[in-house]
């Protein structure tokens, strides 16, 4: 990062906008709200507006559930394991409930928008449903069901980004956060519930945006990261002035609130990144050189049934551009074993293509069938499971095999990282992150730094997952 990079505040964007980093004590309020998270950082993401919105009603946060008054699980419905994870921690929920009578039960997010007819009647393991479009509704919702009332709104929105709620930083580290950019997806990937779960694309207003990430900065947060399901389809028209801002004007602008404000993005389609992206990239320090690209597979007959939009060679073509203007540029993928029809040949295209790109790292998954899906309406889902697992395992020692390559071409380096905290390890370690997003980890010493510092560490060992090194000088 080159911290003599020119700063410039966009105060206009600030006017009238507070932000409040940190959920308040709970024994403030006169009620307890207890939230899990699963799934995608957008549902993290979440998690924080759904707990400003609580916290205006007057619940505060608690950690211990059979202490809360509200229980909500915010869920995720892309796998079969996800949604069978919730069902069991809603059974268990279900018991605590039984102790104490007065606790109400809510699912939140995708899941809530999938089955909603099952959680409360079928199968009576809520007292309300919430999806993600209708989390300002929550209060309403929660005096229904205090009356005994089945409590539901899953109604999707073309408007609704909560630009306006000032998101509570729940387990906030105090140095990263997350800051929403846009809501929905238009992409329609045949094996994905998305669409169906979270509506369409819409882009929240750039203002509120810049003036979040000036409000995280102000309170000592040093990285924000953008989310949205296509961060790269973000596209925000001033209607009055005529003005639009895409995603590479977006990421300027953040990139703009300070020097020693690192910026990440997620996640990207490959289709829609540009070469505009690629450059703002190149021309900020503090934007970090790291892109999540998911290939999902490495065969072009694969990616049509999958309605990627984009073909093996397509792919191989902007990772080649991605290195020829962002040389050293961290790239992690998704991939997906065993899509309906897959044979061994093209199995090993996703193998080969996963050598081409040289992945940092990857998440890695067998395809599960998610009713409601395109696929799942015109595909037989006809790769036998100890096939899928089998392509899996084969796909995941590829992607061990690439990531402890990597992090050995970084045995000699120097790299600046951002403090995120002690190691989990030993308390007299430091972790934190690269540009790259590779986590190292190095001894304190007996220097002073502080979590939200940024201090230059030469890289001496590694393993698969982590670079170790050394604090050479301060920063």
């Amino acid at each position: 990062m080159d911290l003599q990079l020119e700063t410039k505040v966009h105060d206009e964007a600030r006017q009238g906008e507070a932000f409040a980093p940190f959920a308040l004590d709970a024994n403030t309020y006169k009620k307890k709200f207890y939230i899990e998270s699963y799934g995608c950082q957008m549902n993290f993401s979440d998690s924080e507006i759904v707990a400003s919105i609580l916290n205006q009603s007057g619940y505060g946060a608690t950690r211990n559930f059979a202490e809360a008054n509200l229980v909500l699980l915010n869920t995720c419905s892309i796998r079969e394991k996800a949604e069978q994870t919730v069902r069991k921690r809603l059974s268990e929920f279900r018991k605590a409930k039984e102790e104490n009578p007065g606790m109400l039960v809510g699912v939140l997010g995708c899941m809530a928008e999938r089955l909603k007819a099952k959680l409360l009647e079928e199968e009576k393991l809520v007292d309300l449903v919430v999806g993600p479009d209708a989390y300002r509704t929550l209060p309403g919702l929660i005096e229904e069901a205090e009356g005994g009332q089945k409590a539901v709104n899953v109604l999707l929105s073309r408007e609704e980004t909560y630009a306006d709620i000032a998101p509570v930083r729940l387990d906030s580290n105090g140095v990263t956060a997350f800051i929403s950019i846009m809501r929905g997806c238009n992409n329609m990937c045949s094996f994905c519930v998305v669409p169906f779960t979270r509506g369409r694309e819409r882009s929240r207003d750039p203002h509120s945006i810049v003036a979040e990430a000036h409000d995280l900065f102000d309170r000592g947060f040093r990285e924000v990261t953008l989310l949205g399901q296509n961060v790269d389809s973000y596209y925000w028209v001033n209607e009055e002035k005529g003005a639009t801002v895409t995603f590479a004007g977006l990421l300027e602008q953040v990139a703009l609130v300070s020097p020693l404000l690192r910026v990440r993005f997620s996640t990207s389609h490959p289709k829609d990144i540009t070469d505009e992206v690629l450059h703002t990239m190149a021309r900020y320090g503090n934007i970090c050189k790291y892109i999540h690209l998911p290939v999902q597979s490495g065969n072009t007959r694969i990616l049509q049934l999958m309605n990627r939009t984009y073909t093996r060679e397509w792919y191989m073509a902007k990772v080649d551009r991605i290195r020829e203007i962002l040389p050293g540029c961290g790239i992690s993928s998704d991939i997906i074993a065993g899509f309906c029809s897959e044979t061994e040949e093209e199995h090993q295209d996703t193998l080969r293509i996963m050598e081409y790109s040289r992945y940092d790292m990857s998440y890695m998954f067998f395809y599960s069938e998610r009713p409601g899906t395109l696929a799942a309406k015109r595909y037989n889902d006809d790769v036998p499971d100890t096939v899928k697992k089998r392509r899996l395992q084969e796909i995941v020692e590829v992607q061990n095999r690439l990531s402890l390559e990597s992090n050995r071409q970084d045995v000699g380096k120097t790299f600046q990282v951002l403090i995120e905290g002690n190691s989990k390890r030993s308390d007299a370690d430091w972790m934190g992150r690269t540009s790259q997003n590779k986590v190292v980890v190095f001894p304190k010493e007996a220097y002073t730094h502080r979590k939200g510092d940024y201090v230059h560490v030469l890289v001496h060992d590694c393993t698969q997952a982590t670079l170790l090194g050394k604090i050479v000088n301060n920063t």
